[in-house]
């Protein structure tokens, strides 16, 4: 008896040490999903907690004894502690260029804003894949995709028709406003409405920043740039 009860001890032991140690129930937004692409793609788990002395820290592997929160970065740009120097990083100017540049023409969106958001989604990696199933150059998750009449996500083509069409939505949704409708491709257009303006999440307003950056040096490097007036969401749908 004596012994059943020392192990019994010791499992409820294990188990409440475990518990300690379980992540906290904070999600964020789009948080959960990973891009299932080859290891220099930055996208990563981290380990955010406090330390012995109260100090909000990171870590890519998980602290042992003490409470955490696993953080998941669904995309290219969206880690807060990437290392990539977004201001230098190389730019993709050629890279499906007659593809972004009729799908800019057709929904009247700037192709430097599309590439900029190509890159912060996918880093320009055409079969790019979430495990909670968004796909392709700008990560379009099946109702999306659907939505927006995309047939095959995974044809460069398809996916930047449908990703450039929705991301003219997003625009036309928030008067223009470039960095809100990047933070509502993030977080959902709902978190933009909920919010009124970019959400307090992490990963979104990292993202924001970076797609800022990026659409700037796109925009400085291109030669044509893009010029017109918006179309209304029921023309475009029509087409």
């Amino acid at each position: 008896m004596r012994i059943f009860s020392g192990i019994l001890a010791c499992a409820l032991l294990f188990f409440f040490v475990r518990g300690m140690a379980a992540p906290a129930s904070s999600v964020l937004v789009n948080a959960t999903q990973e891009l299932d692409v080859p290891p220099d793609s930055n996208t990563t788990k981290i380990y955010k907690f406090r330390n012995p002395s109260g100090v909000q820290s990171y870590s890519d592997r998980a602290p042992v004894g003490i409470t955490y929160e696993l953080v998941q970065f669904s995309c290219f740009a969206c880690n807060p502690k990437s290392k990539v120097d977004w201001d230098n990083t190389p730019l993709q100017l050629q890279a499906f260029e007659a593809l972004i540049n009729r799908a800019s023409d057709k929904y009247r969106v700037d192709p430097a804003l599309v590439r900029a958001i190509i890159h912060a989604e996918s880093g320009f990696k055409p079969k790019a894949r979430s495990k909670k199933g968004a796909l392709g150059l700008m990560q379009l998750m099946p109702d999306t995709a659907k939505d927006m009449g995309v047939i095959n996500v995974l044809t460069p083509e398809d996916n930047i028709q449908g990703g450039v069409r929705y991301l003219a939505w997003l625009l036309e949704t928030n008067g223009g406003n470039p960095m809100l409708a990047a933070a509502a491709y993030n977080a959902g257009p709902g978190a933009v409405k909920r919010h009124n303006g970019i959400p307090p999440y992490e990963e979104t307003q990292t993202y924001v920043k970076r797609v800022e950056i990026l659409h700037g040096r796109y925009k400085n490097a291109l030669t044509k740039t893009f010029s017109g007036s918006w179309v209304s969401q029921t023309e475009f749908l029509r087409r």
